[in-house]
């Protein structure tokens, strides 16, 4: 019974699009992880562990954080069933109250434009950076075809660079690499991935 009830659930957040877009998203993070062997990674907004979940192998340990307890139980299922033991789960929420947490990688895949203030979560995770430590953003190219109340209509490089290095970060490397059709709001999008150092 239990099962169902989670694959309900899994089919509901993981789609088809959703799974095939998280595939080209893994492709591009994983050549990031290189040498990261002992490092702990920190997945903002992991959802489901699409993403994080298909780099337990590059590194020490992942941390799943998301603020949808329903998401992270069935990334819990997922982390059970794989025999996973290196990934563990937390329900938090940054932009209401960041716990102690410290780790050498953050990564945010498609989360940043859903929340309102950048550059306050970009401080949040700033500080649970080690030194040195590095921040892996996903997101969608800035977009004038979107216009949603809630959700940013994408990121222009600049500007986020601008953001992350009045947050503090050292260095941040910004590239496209992803032309999708209907892939943000049922529009044809393009993502980036951006690279920061602390």
């Amino acid at each position: 019974m239990e099962n169902n009830v989670f694959e309900q659930l899994a089919k509901k957040y993981d789609t088809e699009e959703r799974m095939a877009l998280a595939k080209i998203i893994v492709k591009e993070i994983r050549p990031e992880l290189q040498d990261s062997k002992s490092s702990s990674l920190l997945d903002y907004g992991s959802g489901t562990g699409l993403i994080s979940l298909e780099l337990t192998d590059l590194v020490d340990s992942i941390l799943l954080v998301d603020s949808s307890e329903q998401m992270l139980e069935v990334a819990k299922t997922k982390i059970s069933n794989k025999g996973i033991t290196n990934a563990s789960v937390l329900y938090s929420d940054f932009t209401q109250d960041t716990p102690e947490l410290k780790a050498d990688i953050v990564v945010m895949s498609l989360v940043l434009l859903h929340i309102p203030d950048t550059e306050k979560i970009l401080q949040e995770l700033f500080h649970i950076l080690h030194d040195d430590g590095k921040l892996i953003i996903v997101d969608f190219d800035k977009n004038n075809k979107i216009n949603h109340p809630k959700v940013h209509n994408g990121f222009s490089h600049d500007e986020l660079k601008d953001t992350l290095s009045a947050v503090g970060f050292k260095s941040t490397e910004i590239r496209t690499f992803h032309h999708g059709n209907r892939i943000f709001m049922n529009q044809d999008a393009s993502m980036f991935i951006s690279s920061s150092i602390k």
